[in-house]
């Protein structure tokens, strides 16, 4: 069913408040280019005024701002998720070998090698990062929609962007890991044995 559509038309006398837009095109600077401006429209009329004189560059800056400013601010809200994610993977990292500490103790005690008690922690760490960018990735497939529309000049599925998004968290997991887990191969045995 097609809905009724009113169409008027107003002629363009009525429509606007005497205003005219001008667009000049010129090589000369800006100064220069205002002041050949008001020489050729006093010589048409001298009781023209001129208002709201910009360059298309001052234009574009400020059909843009509002845009920029939202990229920017989910920029450093993003920068800022991350370094909290980092931080409670470290934290995580850090209480889990500390929980761990006799049994660590006691797998050094047993013969593991400081490469085996390294893997065994940082392998802990990225099972949790994949974990968190699986669902990361399924709740940004599913937000793609609503992204849309705050995207410019690149798609919602860009396939940088979401090898990007997938590898920066599995790098930061690693990174926030390994000081745990150089820290769990230097437990000594007799110390961990102890502890409990």
């Amino acid at each position: 069913m097609q809905t009724a559509r009113l169409d008027l038309y107003v002629p363009h006398a009525q429509s606007t408040p005497n205003l005219n837009h001008f667009a000049v095109r010129t090589t000369l600077d800006r100064t220069n280019a205002l002041a050949m401006v008001r020489r050729e429209v006093a010589a048409l009329d001298p009781q023209l005024a001129l208002s709201r004189i910009a360059t298309m560059d001052e234009l574009a800056a400020a059909q843009l701002a509002r845009p920029r400013f939202n990229a920017v601010l989910l920029n450093w809200l993003a920068g800022l998720a991350m370094l909290l994610a980092s931080l409670g993977v470290f934290g995580v990292m850090a209480y889990a070998v500390a929980q761990r500490t006799s049994e660590l103790g006691l797998r050094i005690a047993l013969g593991a090698q400081p490469r085996n008690i390294m893997t065994l922690v940082l392998g802990q760490g990225i099972k949790l990062a994949l974990l968190g960018v699986l669902l990361g990735l399924v709740g940004a497939f599913s937000l793609t929609r609503w992204l849309e529309s705050l995207l410019f000049g690149v798609s919602t599925t860009d396939p940088f962007t979401f090898a990007l998004i997938t590898l920066l968290p599995l790098v930061i997991a690693t990174l926030a890991s390994w000081l745990p887990a150089r820290r769990a191969t230097k437990v000594d045995p007799l110390v961990a044995l102890r502890y409990e």
